[in-house]
């Protein structure tokens, strides 16, 4: 539910209205994604935080990644998080 909107004040017969406008705050990265190193065949982590929660996507190059077993996508709260199970050379 919106916070915007016409907002009065009644006081017996006498009222006063006024108009609330909300304005989107821009989303920002608090926390960039930071380089990692794992061995072959563990999982690595890749973690983000934003100043708000907001829907993201995650890409390799220009490839969209989609939910599956090898990868794992979690974002509680403001922070997006993708984890890559069983690594091949071909993941760097």
């Amino acid at each position: 539910e919106s916070d915007a909107g016409g907002y009065t004040c009644v006081c017996g017969d006498k009222q006063s209205t006024a108009s609330l406008a909300v304005h989107a705050l821009p989303v920002v990265f608090k926390g960039e994604l930071k380089n990692e190193e794992a061995q072959e065949g563990a999982s690595v982590s890749l973690r983000c935080e934003l100043n708000k929660a907001a829907p993201v996507q995650w890409k390799v190059g220009s490839k969209v990644l989609k939910a599956s077993d090898k990868y794992e996508m979690r974002q509680p709260g403001t922070t997006a998080e993708l984890v890559i199970h069983d690594l091949e050379t071909k993941d760097a």
